[in-house]
């Protein structure tokens, strides 16, 4: 059983146990989250296909931890003495999937 959740402007596919990154959020490690935006369900042999959700479904996570990454941007024009080198930290939300609920 999977299914295919969005959340924010991405779209993850996911089954019971997986660990998936999202856009960071204000909760506590350990407390659930639930993703309402279910675009596609897949059961043993059936297949629920959203337009563009599909109703009822939901998918059920636990905040494991807070993580982030570091992305360095550098800038440089040969021959001109122009240098630039910054970064950014994204941070993320690290969520494991208890359960996929169907309606």
């Amino acid at each position: 059983m999977y299914a295919i959740f969005e959340d924010g402007s991405r779209q993850y596919r996911v089954q019971e146990g997986d660990v998936v990154k999202v856009d960071y959020r204000d909760v506590q490690i350990g407390s659930n989250i639930e993703f309402n935006r279910v675009l596609m369900l897949q059961q043993e042999t059936d297949t629920k296909i959203g337009q563009p959700t599909v109703n009822g479904a939901r998918v059920v996570a636990e905040v494991v931890e807070f993580t982030s990454t570091k992305v360095y941007v550098q800038h440089f024009k040969r021959r001109k003495n122009q240098r630039r080198f910054k970064g950014h930290r994204q941070p993320y939300t690290s969520v494991k999937i208890k359960q996929i609920v169907a309606s």
